[in-house]
C-alpha cells in the first residue's frame, strides 16, 4: 500500500484463499485502489490484515465474496491504516449516469469510486459505511443532473440516511481529469441544505432522449429503447439493462 495514496500505513494487507475467482477479484480491486499487497499460499501465516473467503476466515480476518469485493477491500484498507472508528462519515455524490462517490472520515478523504449505475447507490453507501464504525453519517448530493439527483435523494431518504443537497457551483473549480471523483470530493467537503422529503420525478424530453442514447451505447448500437421504456427507467421502475431486454 502506498503512503501517498492512503495517508500512512500501519499494517500490511495480504490475500489468502483457495478460491481462484475470489483471489482474482480481490487482486484486481486492490490494484485499482493502488494498494501494495501480498499473495499468500494456503499454509502461510500472516499477522497483519488478511482478506480471505468466509469459509476460510478466522477471528480478525476479513471475509470477502464476489458480491462484497469493494466493501471487503475498503475494510482492509481502513484496518491497514488503523482507522476503525470515526465520529462522522460524510459521503459526497456527483450525480450522473455513472455517479462519482467520495467518502470522508472526520474530514479526511479515505476513498472514492465511480459507479456504473445509480439503482443501488444507497445500498452501496451503506455497505461502504460498514467498514468504519461511526457515530453519525450523512450524504451530500450535488444539485446537477436533476432527475438523477432526485432519484438518488429518494433512495437515500427511503433508507433512512441523512441527506443534504449541495450547490455544485461551489465545487466547480478543479482538474477535468477524473472530474466526477474530484467533484464528489468537493461536494463532500462543502456545506449543504438538509433534504427531508421525497422528490417528485419529472423527466424531461431531454432526460428520456439521454436514456435512449445510453441504451444504444449499452446495446453496441443494436437498438434504441422506446420512449415508454425510457420513461420507466427514468422513474426507476426498470434498470436500463432490463429495458434493453424488453425492447
Amino acid at each position: 500500500m502506498r503512503d501517498s495514496d492512503l495517508g500512512g500505513v500501519v499494517r500490511r494487507i495480504a490475500v489468502r484463499t483457495d478460491d481462484f475467482r475470489l483471489s482474482f477479484h480481490l487482486m484486481r480491486e486492490l490494484k485499482r485502489r493502488k494498494c501494495d499487497f501480498v499473495m499468500l499460499s494456503l499454509g502461510d501465516n500472516w499477522g497483519d490484515v488478511l482478506l480471505t473467503s468466509p469459509e476460510e476466515a478466522s477471528d480478525g480476518e476479513i471475509p470477502a465474496t464476489e458480491d462484497t469485493i469493494e466493501i471487503s477491500v475498503e475494510r482492509a484498507i481502513q484496518a491497514a491504516k488503523g482507522l476503525d472508528t470515526a465520529v462522522q462519515l460524510v459521503f459526497g455524490i456527483d450525480p450522473g449516469p455513472r455517479p462519482g462517490i467520495a467518502w470522508l472520515a472526520d474530514g479526511k478523504v479515505i476513498g472514492n469510486a465511480q459507479l456504473e449505475q445509480i439503482d443501488s447507490i444507497a445500498e452501496h453507501i451503506l455497505g461502504l459505511s460498514s467498514a468504519v464504525k461511526h457515530q453519525r453519517m450523512s450524504v451530500k448530493v450535488g444539485d446537477g443532473a436533476p432527475l438523477i439527483r432526485d432519484r438518488i435523494i429518494n433512495q437515500l431518504i427511503l433508507n433512512g440516511i441523512e441527506t443534504l443537497q449541495v450547490d455544485e457551483y461551489k465545487t466547480s473549480i478543479g482538474s477535468r481529469m477524473k472530474a466526477h471523483l474530484h467533484a464528489a470530493t468537493r461536494i463532500a467537503l462543502v456545506g449543504g441544505s438538509r433534504v427531508y422529503n421525497l422528490r417528485e420525478l419529472h423527466p424531461t424530453d431531454g432526460d428520456l432522449k439521454e436514456i435512449q442514447r445510453q441504451s444504444r451505447i449499452l446495446s453496441s448500437g443494436n437498438l434504441t429503447i422506446s420512449t415508454e421504456l425510457a420513461r420507466m427507467v427514468a422513474f426507476g421502475e426498470l434498470s436500463i439493462e432490463d429495458a434493453i431486454k424488453r425492447a
